[in-house]
C-alpha cells in the first residue's frame, strides 16, 4: 500500500492599496514589503510589486515607482530646460528620491544644484532600495542641505535661474510649499529671467482639483507669466497630473528653443519638444477650473 500525501501550499496575495478619494482606491499587487519605519516627519514605505517594480510610499501614497518614475522626471525637468537654455544655477525643493537631481545632471551647463529635503530618511532609502534613481546623489555640483524649504528660499535673492519644487502632496511635511508666502519667496530667490516649475496635483478628484486650483490662483498673483501642463503617469491619483509653469517673462511655448534642445542629444524615455508644445493644451473642464478657481462636478 502506497501512502500519498498532498501538500497543499496557501499562496497569499498582497496588495498596496491608496485612497484616491473617499469612493476610490487604487491598488498595486506586492510581492513583498521591503522597508517601513516612522521617520521624525513621515511613514516610509518600500514595497517589490509585480507591475511597477520596486514602489516608494510616504504616508500611504505612492511617491515613485521604478517602471514610472521617468515620466515625472522626464517633464518636471526637461520643459523648463528647453525654454531657459542658460540655466547654471538650480534649487530643488523636496526630490529626496534623486530623479530630478538625475535628471539635471545630464545638463552639462549646470553649475550648481541646491537639493533641499526636509527629510534625510527619504534620501538614505532611496540611495539604498533606487540605486538607478540616486546615481547623480554625489555629483560635485549638488550640495544637499536637510532643512524646511520654506525657510531655505526665504534667505533667497535673485540667485536661481530655475526653481524646481517636486513636493509631496500639501499636507503634512509639505504643506508649507503650497502658500503665498513660499511662491512669493521664490519669486524673490529667480533672476529676471529665473523659472519655477511645480508638480501642480490632479484635476480629476475633487480633493485634488481644490488643491490644484488653489496653487494656481496663489501663483497666478505672483508671477506674470503662470502656465499648466499635463502628463499621464499611471501611479498617480486618476493618472492626469498636472504641472505649473511660472516665469517673470519666458514663455513655455514660445521661448521653446527645439533646435537647441534637440541638438544636446539627451536621450528620454517620455519628454519631446513635439510633446512639449501639446502638453500645455489642456481638457476644456481643466482650463475653466484654472480660469475660474472652481472645482467643477465632472460628473454632470
Amino acid at each position: 500500500m502506497r501512502l500519498q500525501i498532498e501538500r497543499t501550499v496557501i499562496q497569499m496575495d498582497l496588495w498596496f492599496t491608496e485612497n484616491h478619494s473617499d469612493s476610490v482606491r487604487f491598488s498595486i499587487r506586492v510581492d513583498k514589503q521591503l522597508y517601513s519605519e516612522q521617520s521624525e516627519y513621515q511613514r516610509i514605505d518600500v514595497f517589490q510589486s509585480l507591475e511597477f517594480g520596486r514602489l516608494l510610499a510616504l504616508d500611504g501614497y505612492v511617491m515613485i515607482t521604478q517602471k514610472d518614475e521617468f515620466i515625472y522626471h522626464d517633464m518636471i525637468v526637461h520643459v523648463p530646460m528647453a525654454v531657459k537654455k542658460d540655466i547654471k544655477n538650480v534649487l530643488v525643493i523636496g526630490a529626496g528620491d534623486g530623479g530630478t537631481v538625475r535628471e539635471l545632471c545630464r545638463y552639462s551647463t549646470i553649475e550648481h544644484i541646491d537639493l533641499v529635503e526636509i527629510d534625510k530618511k527619504v534620501v538614505e532609502v532611496c540611495e539604498e532600495y533606487f540605486p538607478e534613481m540616486t546615481v547623480s546623489m554625489h555629483d560635485p555640483r549638488l550640495d544637499i542641505h536637510f532643512t524646511d524649504g520654506l525657510r531655505f528660499v526665504r534667505r533667497k535673492q535673485g540667485e536661481y535661474d530655475l526653481i524646481i519644487v517636486d513636493s509631496t502632496d500639501p499636507f503634512g511635511p509639505g504643506e508649507g510649499l503650497f502658500t503665498p508666502e513660499f511662491y512669493g519667496n521664490c519669486y524673490n530667490a529667480l533672476t529676471d529671467t529665473g523659472v519655477l516649475v511645480n508638480q501642480h496635483e490632479s484635476p480629476f478628484y475633487v480633493n485634488d482639483a481644490k488643491a490644484m486650483c488653489r496653487a494656481h490662483e496663489r501663483i497666478k498673483s505672483v508671477f506674470p507669466v503662470c502656465a499648466v501642463y499635463q502628463a499621464h503617469i499611471p501611479t498617480y491619483a486618476s493618472g492626469h497630473w498636472l504641472f505649473g509653469f511660472a516665469s517673470k517673462g519666458l514663455d513655455p511655448i514660445k521661448d521653446l528653443d527645439e533646435q537647441h534642445w534637440n541638438s544636446l542629444g539627451i536621450k528620454t524615455r517620455y519628454y519631446n519638444t513635439e510633446l512639449h508644445k501639446g502638453c500645455f493644451a489642456l481638457p476644456s473642464y481643466v482650463k475653466e477650473m484654472l480660469e475660474t478657481g472652481e472645482v467643477l462636478d465632472v460628473r454632470s
